[in-house]
């Protein structure tokens, strides 16, 4: 009899630790777990559950960790940008690509264009004197955008002003209770006129790969986006030289073309074509023959 009630309680135990709710940390048991965590890996989301994953859990977060694209891979959409032969025809890829122009569906920028440079001196020398001239136009939107994104991603150490004087590198002033930053090298002060006067190669090789103590932020910045911050990285050296570098004109350099003036030569293509178009469709009557009288 003792042992009876014995394997009672333990019995009854068993099956109250077997029902126990999720509290806190603890997910509670499951009747079937295989219901619940599914067989499959979904790429980049670590979910490992040891009771129906084959292989180590090392092995689990290899297969869904990211993986990089094939050397060559172009998204789709974007191959127009890397072929486009000028600023026009690029602007009409862009309105395309945005859903602006008649049939086209929007798609979302990435940043698989195509870079044939690799990390190593000898190609930033190559990329810096090989890339002159910015593929997108200076318009406000991205001045404004490129903006946003170098005081998220490059002021903190290359600084507002881009003079390398970033919250990471600051200065210690105990006065005014601030400590001195933690970076141990200066990243580069963009007002030199070393990067003043370099081809825009520099800085988008400096993105692809990084430098130095500077990682690569490829994988941060979309194609566009990468323009983008160039572009306002040029804004401010134009700032410091007191010249103008906008949608309206740019008296800076000449690696990148004004919205103003892309927006007018496309007017006036457009015009052409138009008057084209037109003669084509209504021929001039032939003009009547005249005969010298004598």
């Amino acid at each position: 009899m003792r042992y009876t009630v014995q394997l009672s309680i333990l019995a009854c135990l068993a099956f109250v630790i077997a029902c126990s709710p999720s509290k806190g940390d603890r997910t509670g048991h499951e009747f079937m777990p295989d219901m619940t965590h599914t067989i499959g890996y979904e790429a980049n989301l670590y979910d490992y559950y040891y009771y129906n994953r084959w292989g180590t859990e090392a092995e689990y977060k290899k297969f869904a960790s990211p993986r990089t694209t094939v050397p060559g891979t172009v998204a789709r959409g974007e191959i127009s940008f890397a072929n486009a032969q000028d600023g026009t025809a690029r602007m009409e890829a862009m309105s395309a690509f945005s859903g602006v122009g008649e049939g086209s569906i929007a798609m979302t920028p990435n940043g698989h264009v195509p870079y044939y440079y690799v990390d190593t001196e000898e190609d930033r020398a190559k990329a810096t004197r090989e890339i002159t001239t910015n593929p997108f136009p200076i318009t406000d939107a991205s001045l404004a955008h490129g903006k946003d994104l170098y005081v998220i991603y490059c002021g903190i150490c290359h600084g507002v002003k881009g003079d390398g004087l970033g919250y990471l590198v600051r200065e210690e002033d105990p006065a005014k209770g601030i400590v001195a930053g933690v970076y141990p090298a200066a990243p580069a002060n963009f007002m030199l006129d070393t990067f003043v006067n370099s081809n825009v190669g520099r800085f988008y090789h400096g993105i692809m790969y990084g430098r130095n103590v500077m990682g690569s932020y490829a994988d941060k910045l979309s194609y566009k986006e990468r323009w983008d911050v160039i572009h306002y990285i040029r804004s401010l050296q134009a700032q410091a030289k007191k010249l103008e570098y906008s949608s309206k004109a740019n008296t800076f350099n000449k690696e990148a073309a004004p919205w103003a003036l892309v927006e007018a030569s496309m007017k006036k293509m457009d015009a052409t074509a138009m008057v084209k178009d037109s003669a084509s469709m209504h021929p001039a009557e032939a003009a009547p023959q005249h005969t010298n009288q004598h």
